[in-house]
């Protein structure tokens, strides 16, 4: 789907990195952000240490006249994060992300920050879940939400060891506000397409959170104990190569329904 490159919106471009996989889909999604005209762009996610790929990002900011100014992460996955140091080598530019161990630069993220960059802006939101530094960044300009692995272009998102499904399901809620206030008309996610029903998309993650739970607690009834005995129930319609994946998934139900005493009085709904 070579089409997801170069997509976007007025104020942010998509670069596709060459690192497709069942995990991340058509490769990574590297976003390049600026106000039409400007002089310097924030990068978002450089992606996997590829040489290739970060030249090429530099081709398209000096394609469009402009420089690199500040790199920002969504979080600090490798296919995300992978590349941000030597892309910061290649531009003189702070990186920017909620976790210290990520950035280069004085400079962090917390939540409500506005990152303003020639007329840019840049709203953080923290949406922990995938990950514990899960971030999405809202750009006003487009009503527009970049939103790294939390809300992905096709399929579902997992919850990788780093991730909790509370507080994942605490983000698809803020971000279904967001949509349901036509803050957000446009989800640019870190894998696969551009998404233009935001309300939509995010109420169908939490209906699948939900049926999932279901699924899990089902499994469990039914004697199952292990995460890999549950993922052999539940998962048995998915590409044997994700259910590694699929037990991180697995885990963090668990401790889910563990932390509520496996009483679903807490709906995700």
């Amino acid at each position: 789907m070579t089409w997801i490159d170069g997509s976007g919106t007025p104020r942010a471009r998509c670069v596709l990195a060459p690192n497709p996989s069942p995990m991340t889909l058509d490769g990574t999604n590297t976003w390049v952000l600026a106000e039409p005209d400007a002089r310097r762009v924030a990068v978002v996610d450089p992606g996997p240490l590829d040489e290739g790929h970060l030249q090429r990002i530099l081709q398209v900011v000096a394609a469009g006249g402009g420089r690199v100014g500040l790199v920002l992460l969504t979080h600090g996955h490798s296919d995300h994060a992978e590349g941000a140091r030597r892309f910061a080598e290649l531009t003189d530019s702070p990186v920017r992300a909620l976790d210290p161990a990520h950035r280069l630069g004085e400079e962090g993220f917390a939540e409500g920050d506005v990152v303003e960059l020639d007329g840019l802006e840049v709203r953080v939101l923290e949406t922990p879940g995938h990950s514990g530094d899960s971030l999405c960044f809202l750009l006003p300009g487009d009503d527009a939400v970049l939103t790294g692995d939390t809300v992905l272009g096709r399929g579902t998102t997992v919850i990788a060891r780093d991730g909790r499904l509370g507080d994942y399901l605490a983000s698809l809620r803020r971000l279904r506000a967001l949509a349901a206030s036509t803050q957000a008309r446009v989800l640019l996610p870190g894998h696969g397409p551009t998404l233009t029903d935001p309300l939509g998309v995010v109420e169908y993650y939490l209906a699948h959170r939900r049926e999932r739970l279901d699924q899990v607690e089902a499994a469990l009834a039914a004697g199952d104990r292990t995460p890999r005995e549950i993922v052999h129930r539940v998962y048995g319609d998915v590409d044997p190569v994700l259910w590694p994946a699929a037990e991180w998934s697995v885990r963090a139900q668990l401790d889910y329904l563990a932390e509520r005493g496996a009483l679903r009085s807490d709906d995700p709904r």
